[in-house]
């Protein structure tokens, strides 16, 4: 099989731990559920990373329980303007007609559910280029994958057992797996990349500013200064910079744990 060939060639041991550090993060920040240090049931599995976070000042104790320390909130805060950037950057790239060179995502506002949505990408002609994106500007592409989990609600910690899912080995494989077949730029070609980028970052610019004018139009009437509507011009300026196929930001760059 292709995967056992390259096997790890793409999510590292590292890989692993700051993803599921991040799970457990966002489990601490924006959940309900509370670890103890001691006598902590099921997430005794969670145990050797509690320490290993701990030890490298992401995580601290309160009593009996494991919180996150202000490093840790700065490294989360990071991962969520990633986050934040996949969804309006990269996600952009998952339905893809290469034949027509047409988007999906150009047709996003015509649905008005999701399972509308869901029958029309559900299309053998639509490929998913986020990977292809993520190698040809030189970012982590099981960081994309992983991040495409988390909107899929691929780690619910509401569920029973979740603890031992990820610790596991099915989800990371399945990761390794979709990165190692995945359509590469090779296979499109340099001049159809750019030329594909820079058709998705002209959509994603449109989807913003569709966006805009409907959050604009549902709070008419709410937001008001001195008899005119306040509008935040902020998200679609940061984002102009993507009309260069090879720019990246700079919350990129840097990796998010120190392991």
């Amino acid at each position: 099989m292709r995967l056992n060939n390259t096997y790890n060639m793409y999510l590292t041991a590292d890989n692993k731990k700051t993803f599921k550090a991040i799970i457990l993060l966002n489990e601490m920040i924006n959940g309900t559920h509370k670890f103890k240090t001691i006598d902590n049931g099921d997430d005794s599995v969670l145990e050797p990373l509690f320490v290993e976070l701990m030890s490298k000042g992401y995580v601290q104790t309160s009593g009996i329980f494991y919180q996150v320390s202000a490093k840790g909130q700065e490294i989360f805060d990071t991962f969520m303007k990633r986050y934040t950037e996949y969804l309006k950057v990269y996600d952009i790239f998952s339905f893809v007609d290469l034949e027509k060179g047409e988007f999906a995502f150009s047709r996003f506002f015509d649905f008005d559910t999701d399972d509308e949505w869901a029958n029309f990408t559900n299309d053998s002609r639509f490929d998913d280029l986020r990977i292809a994106v993520a190698l040809f500007k030189k970012i982590d592409p099981a960081e994309i994958v992983f991040m495409s989990f988390i909107n899929e609600n691929r780690f619910d910690t509401t569920s029973n057992g979740w603890q031992m899912d990820l610790v596991s080995d099915n989800e990371w494989k399945e990761i390794e797996e979709i990165c190692a077949t995945a359509i590469k730029p090779e296979e499109v070609g340099d001049d159809a990349m750019v030329d594909m980028i820079g058709q998705g970052s002209e959509l994603m610019m449109k989807l913003l500013e569709e966006e805009q004018k409907q959050e604009q139009e549902n709070n008419s009437g709410n937001n008001y200064n001195g008899g005119e509507t306040i509008v935040e011009e902020e998200t679609i300026e940061y984002y102009e910079p993507y009309y260069d196929p090879y720019y990246v930001s700079p919350v990129w760059l840097l990796p998010l744990f120190l392991w």
